[in-house]
């Protein structure tokens, strides 16, 4: 394998990203000091004193894919890049390389907030940060993020984020946090359909299609989808029910939503099959609109698909990455090591040879070049 050819793609979009710093006595490119943080990453480094020594006990093979005029920077170099280097550029180049991996068409996009629980400084009274990440499940990569600006809220990031990506023929799901007439507006004119969760914030609206359901019985005339999954130690069955909005909400709820096809009611019953839950049953019952139109089984999947960016990004960055115990923290470096952090996750995910998860990859990309060649090709 061509190891510089395997940057290819990486080069094309990190390349000509504009350097921060001072160009008076600069020892290190602005792309070696990325691409060796990102290599780092991926192979185990969680804070910038392991990259530095990554680099140090790797500099060889980095040599083959590198120019490191000036040997392996120092943490705090890496340290200082990362804090100045203007976060909107590097998720720029992060969103157009994401582009040219996958093909978003029909793909069910999931949209939803992270904190990143150790990024707060008392010193500096900084607060912690929140990320809002889009996750596309068919083609398993982060898309993009952004963070949710100090004394606000995901309401305010997700349109932002919405902004900066190509959706058209996409699903998107976002939760009850997300519902809201603007976001919904913004996702079909990019092209797309949404899902959103409905609870209290939209009261009005979630009376009215708790109404239909269980005053004048939706659910009669309701195309309905049922499913059953068995694994983890439990029994979970589904039912959607889907019926057309405008059969059951008013005019005015009706005209404020834009494109909105169908209300839905999802059922979950779920049987606990060990444990100290054993026997036991949970309900629950949660209220969606969508423009998308009365097919109960697309909706159901879509319903069941947003978990997906809990469970494959959320949960895999907290448990593989340490996430929520990184103290980077100073400048732009939390925001810019998060998104450093996706590229690592997207070319570990789309490596397919090795059948372990996140963790495993790392440490084998960590213990063996060829197999971090191959993650790199991916």
């Amino acid at each position: 394998m061509d190891k510089r050819a395997s940057l290819t793609l990486f080069e094309e979009h990190f390349s000509n990203l504009e350097d921060p710093r001072d160009t008076r006595g600069l020892l290190h490119d602005l792309y070696d000091i990325l691409v060796v943080a990102v290599l780092a990453i991926i192979c185990g480094a969680d804070e910038f004193t392991e990259i530095e020594e990554f680099g140090k006990e790797k500099e060889s093979f980095l040599r083959t894919i590198l120019k490191l005029r000036n040997g392996i920077p120092s943490h705090d170099t890496f340290g200082r890049v990362f804090r100045v280097l203007p976060p909107e550029e590097f998720r720029k180049c992060f969103i157009n390389w994401v582009k040219s991996l996958c093909d978003l068409s029909g793909d069910i996009v999931n949209i939803d907030g992270k904190a990143l629980r150790r990024s707060f400084d008392t010193e500096d009274e900084k607060s912690m940060i929140y990320m809002v990440s889009a996750w596309a499940n068919k083609n398993d990569l982060v898309l993009g993020q952004i963070k949710v600006s100090e004394k606000s809220n995901e309401i305010t990031a997700i349109p932002k984020l919405l902004d900066l990506l190509d959706l058209s023929g996409c699903i998107i799901t976002i939760d009850a946090m997300g519902t809201q007439k603007e976001i919904a507006a913004k996702i079909i004119n990019k092209q797309a359909d949404y899902l959103l969760a409905l609870k209290g914030n939209q009261s009005n609206l979630h009376e009215e299609v708790i109404e239909a359901f269980e005053k004048f019985d939706a659910d009669k005339k309701a195309e309905i989808n049922e499913t059953l999954q068995v694994g983890h130690g439990r029994i979970e069955q589904r039912i959607c029910s889907v019926v057309p909005a405008k059969d059951y909400l008013s005019p005015d709820e009706l005209s404020k939503w834009q494109n909105l096809e169908t209300i839905v009611k999802i059922q979950a019953y779920v049987t606990y099959k060990n444990g100290k839950k054993q026997g036991e049953q949970d309900y629950q019952c949660r209220f969606y609109i969508t423009s998308l139109p009365q097919d109960a089984k697309l909706i159901n999947k879509a319903v069941q698909t947003h978990w997906g960016i809990e469970t494959k990004l959320h949960w895999v960055l907290d448990v593989a990455f340490r996430e929520d115990d990184s103290r980077v923290r100073k400048g732009h470096a939390d925001e810019n090591f998060a998104i450093a952090r996706h590229i690592a996750l997207n070319k570990l995910k789309s490596e397919k040879s090795c059948k372990r998860g996140i963790k495993a990859k790392r440490k084998k990309a960590g213990w063996n070049d060829k197999y971090l060649l191959k993650v790199l090709a991916s």
